[in-house]
């Protein structure tokens, strides 16, 4: 990889990059780097990517706190930060300070408390170091964080969208092999419910299967009284759901507890509250989901 311009910080970000190549004649080779790739993808069972229409609706947090939800039902489960200009997964996950390095199978996704993770984040000098690319260099940076790191054997890898119907979610369609589908993730506001069903129509016209809409801000949850204040209205993303004949998978009302724990590092969803129980019940109608996909595609397979 040739570095972007004259910016410091995509030079170091770029040569990490390609310090840490499995295999650097794969650039030169497409096909080995796409069998590269499906040998890697094939020993994660389900591949779920997470997106949104426009940014500010919590993706990142919800992402972060489905895998927790899914690892404390026992799931092994990693996180593909696919946002190569705004990285924010590492803070979620409380890892800033690590580094991804380079082993005899790959670039080795850094570990927090069991979740398996990659980002840009995880390869700039400072937390503070911007990355200035345009289009193309970004694609070749998950290009390689789809077929050379060394996930191992995974139930669930969550990857986890810039906003918006561009490079990154088209790029991310196309390079993992087997998506069981798309999770949009909006807030009840009309603004956000506009962009977010253009997120919906763009999956669907990528051929990915819609697992559902995910409401997140949906009404606070007062820390005093316990009761309910619609912040920003509710109901708007179940309403989207079914105007556009796809799943509704759940409402995560706010909670401050959600806030204050993320910049800790720390996830929410294990924690007793509504919001936390409301993560649960929505990787359960996941689980529910998958299940049926699963049971469908054996019997297709069993008539074919």
């Amino acid at each position: 990889m040739s570095a972007p311009l004259s910016n410091d910080a995509g030079k170091e970000s770029c040569e990490g990059l390609c310090s840490s190549c499995a295999d650097k004649g794969s650039c030169e080779d497409p096909r080995a780097r796409q069998k590269e790739t499906e040998d890697r993808m094939i020993r994660i069972k389900h591949k779920i990517v997470i997106g949104s229409g426009k940014g500010g609706v919590g993706k990142s947090t919800v992402t972060v706190n489905l895998a927790a939800a899914l690892q404390s039902r026992g799931f092994k489960v990693g996180i593909l930060d696919a946002d190569i200009t705004g990285p924010n997964i590492p803070k979620l996950l409380g890892i800033e300070d690590h580094k991804l390095m380079s082993g005899p199978g790959g670039l080795q996704p850094a570990d927090a408390a069991g979740i398996k993770a990659v980002s840009m984040a995880l390869l700039l000098k400072s937390r503070d170091s911007p990355v200035v690319w345009r289009g193309p260099m970004k694609m070749a940076a998950l290009k390689q964080f789809v077929s050379d790191v060394n996930w191992g054997d995974l139930d669930f890898l969550l990857v986890d969208l810039p906003p918006g119907t561009s490079d990154e979610p088209i790029s991310v369609a196309q390079l993992i092999t087997g998506l069981d589908g798309a999770v949009i993730v909006t807030t009840p506001q009309e603004v956000a419910l506009l962009d977010s069903r253009k997120a919906v129509n763009m999956f669907l016209m990528m051929d990915v299967p819609m697992l559902g809409i995910i409401e997140n801000m949906s009404g606070l949850i007062c820390p005093h009284c316990g009761g309910r204040i619609e912040v920003f209205k509710t109901g708007g993303g179940e309403r989207a759901a079914k105007e556009l004949d796809v799943p509704f998978l759940g409402a995560i009302p706010l909670d401050a507890e959600i806030g204050r724990l993320g910049d800790m590092g720390q996830a929410f969803a294990k924690n007793e509250t509504l919001a936390a129980k409301a993560f649960d019940k929505i990787v359960g109608v996941i689980l529910a989901r998958l299940s049926g996909s699963d049971a469908a595609s054996h019997r297709a397979a069993v008539v074919g």
